[in-house]
């Protein structure tokens, strides 16, 4: 008999889609709606647009405030947009909590939405049975001037696929903050110390990422790679734009001490939730160009593949063979915290 049992992690995209299929999105005002690789949606509600986007943090415990409020602000940039406005939902394990654990972690989302100008407008929080560590929910509100949004659609043929700082910032953080008993036979306490500290160096915020491309020339998409790391973002990619995505795998950025923890892990870097990396497109002639002003500002910036002429597909070109991308099942971190 099968069991029709999904697994931990994000859901099937081909489940997802159907899913979709049925949501009610008869509105003039919304822009973008829900689907497969689209970071945000966007409402037409005046002489700005409202981008509007929610997400959880599950993988960890530790900084889980501060996470809440970079991975939603990531999403809000991709589409151009200034994130404003936070709403957080606060779910506690009732085993453990305390009022001195919830006000450390509102002191996490505060203190993370004052550096980034973000106001807190409401939410919910809770004590819930059935939990074994906290979660938090973050509905993010931001802006953009009309003729400045940037969606997948504006994806052309010819245009090259971008990358920076490497794979996979925040699976290394979390490794090292929820796993480090499993680190202490590979790494010296000062490696598994700089490890946890991907979280801000080199960082899963993509704010100043963002900025420093838009400045630089015309960027034509911009995507955040989290659950199933970059090879899911690029297939999300393909997805939205409907176009085919050519890539070279092995030019992606991996520093030495996340190829070792991944390796001993025995995790797919190219799979694993990855904030911090932006990925991007920009039209051919100004690659070069954003690249530079990027690396000046010390964001290391690399060119993985082009955008092709066929219809959504994924392909990692070795050598002179173009194979096609496996798109991951879930995130690799998904069966290590299973």
């Amino acid at each position: 008999m099968i069991r029709d049992v999904l697994p931990a992690g994000k859901i099937d995209s081909n489940l997802l889609s159907q899913i979709l299929r049925l949501a009610p999105i008869d509105d003039p005002s919304i822009l973008v709606g829900p689907g497969i690789g689209l970071d945000c949606a966007v409402l037409d509600l005046g002489p700005d647009l409202l981008v509007l986007k929610s997400d959880p943090i599950t993988f960890v415990s530790n900084e889980i405030g501060w996470y809440l409020v970079q991975v939603n602000a990531n999403d809000i940039v991709t589409t151009g947009a200034t994130p404003r406005w936070l709403l957080v939902t606060v779910l506690l394990p009732v085993v453990e909590s305390s009022a001195k654990s919830l006000l450390d972690i509102a002191t996490q989302v505060f203190d993370a939405c004052r550096s980034l100008n973000i106001s807190v407008i409401g939410g919910h929080t809770e004590v819930t049975p059935g939990l074994d560590q906290p979660i938090l929910i973050g509905t993010m509100i931001g802006q953009v001037a009309r003729d400045k949004l940037i969606t997948p659609a504006g994806i052309g043929p010819g245009d090259q696929i971008m990358v920076t700082k490497g794979v996979p910032i925040e699976a290394i953080s979390i490794l090292a903050r929820e796993r480090p008993d499993r680190l202490a036979g590979l790494l010296s306490q000062e490696e598994i110390e700089e490890a946890r500290n991907y979280l801000t160096k080199p960082g899963i915020s993509i704010l100043r990422d963002a900025e420093i491309a838009l400045n630089a020339g015309n960027v034509s998409a911009m995507h955040d790679p989290t659950e199933g790391g970059i090879a899911a973002a690029l297939w999300e990619m393909a997805e939205a734009s409907n176009r085919e995505l050519v890539v070279q795998l092995e030019k992606v950025p991996i520093s030495l001490l996340a190829r070792r923890i991944t390796d001993h892990f025995q995790i797919n870097p190219m799979a694993s939730i990855s904030s911090g990396a932006l990925l991007f497109t920009t039209e051919a002639d100004q690659a070069a160009v954003v690249c530079r002003a990027l690396e000046s500002a010390g964001i290391e910036c690399a060119q993985i593949g082009k955008v092709g002429t066929g219809h959504a597909m994924v392909w990692n070109l070795v050598g002179d063979v173009k194979k096609p991308l496996d798109r991951p099942k879930r995130d690799e971190l998904s069966r290590l915290f299973e």
